[in-house]
């Protein structure tokens, strides 16, 4: 069994581009002659970063022209003399230093060879920066041999029907392809035989605490139960409800059980001293059920005593301006996106 590299949870698009020409299977090897036993399982709190499944063997991947996959030394990546960007967000940087720290790098850079075993940074900067402000050795790079976009996006995407990809990698590939490959959701959609929703909901898995990724990554959480916690706002929160998943061996079921509950009861606790019975619309689920298939994500109505609320869900900045666009406000002066 191959195993994957080490120093991540997963290679997001990375996953998706073989690391070396396909070879002829090898031969079968003899069995061994007694099996060893396995060992004790570890405490929960030791289970490894590293996911369990093996990697996708190159030759269950497409060809991708023009670009390949490698770990490289982070001093032979020069900065692109034409980034538009000179000044980045100290406060950011910090929480990107942390997550790579917590749970490695699930979207490598971009880069061109420019020989001499030098290469130019095409899309990163900000990952690459945080990697030498923690004294990263190498970082994980797609080397572009190409300037046609389109022709790599239509590769990556051909290959995540190939990928044995774990939930947090697929979640990194869907946001990267959207965020600087220029895919948008109906393509995502169309061409991985998704709906919206569910490519929406699979990127917010990013967002949940490390500690969460690193389970759903190992395996020990699944994508379902990970979905689940997203209801919950609070980040100690879903870390706890997390132990507690694998602890008791909760369905998924179960867990969102449990998140509805958290979310009904925690505002009520607070309110405690002028409590107010809440008011009940049998309309409310239709509507909102009608809302979140015009939209193509998930709408919540909730209505009170004297005033009522819709909330829209929404994955990216483009799905944003995807849904004003249907609601029909027009955007001026709207700012560009980072890297």
């Amino acid at each position: 069994m191959k195993n994957r590299p080490r120093g991540g949870l997963g290679r997001g698009l990375g996953a998706l581009i073989p690391t070396a020409p396909a070879v002829d299977p090898s031969p079968p090897v003899a069995p061994s002659p007694a099996p060893i036993p396995p060992p004790a399982a570890p405490p929960f709190d030791e289970v490894p970063v590293t996911p369990p499944a093996p990697a996708p063997a190159a030759d269950d991947l497409a060809p991708v022209p023009g670009a390949r996959f490698a770990e490289l030394p982070v001093t032979a990546i020069e900065p692109n003399a034409k980034q538009p960007r000179h000044v980045f967000d100290e406060e950011a940087l910090e929480e990107l230093k942390t997550s790579i720290n917590e749970v490695g790098f699930l979207q490598p850079i971009v880069v061109r060879d420019l020989g001499d075993s030098r290469y130019e940074l095409v899309m990163g900067e900000r990952r690459w920066r945080a990697a030498q402000a923690i004294g990263r050795e190498t970082i994980p790079a797609i080397i572009r041999e190409t300037r046609d976009d389109a022709m790599l996006r239509d590769a990556l995407l051909e290959n995540i029907h190939r990928a044995n990809l774990n939930p947090l990698e697929e979640a990194a590939a869907y946001q990267q392809l959207l965020e600087e490959f220029g895919a948008t959701h109906e393509e995502l959609a169309r061409r991985i035989g998704r709906s919206r929703p569910q490519i929406s909901n699979t990127i917010r898995l990013l967002n949940l605490p490390a500690p969460v990724q690193r389970r759903v990554a190992a395996g020990v959480l699944s994508a379902g139960h990970a979905r689940a916690l997203l209801g919950l706002d609070d980040g100690e929160a879903q870390e706890k409800l997390a132990l507690r998943i694998v602890a008791e061996g909760l369905s998924v079921r179960a867990t969102e059980e449990l998140v509805s509950l958290a979310i009904s009861e925690g505002p009520a606790k607070k309110a405690a001293p002028t409590r107010r019975a809440k008011v009940h619309a049998p309309a409310l689920n239709e509507l909102a059920e009608r809302l979140s298939d015009r939209f193509d994500t998930r709408v919540k109505v909730d209505i009170g005593r004297n005033k009522g609320k819709i909330t829209i869900e929404f994955a990216t900045v483009d799905d944003l301006e995807r849904i004003v666009g249907m609601i029909g406000v027009d955007e001026e002066g709207s700012g560009g996106s980072e890297d």
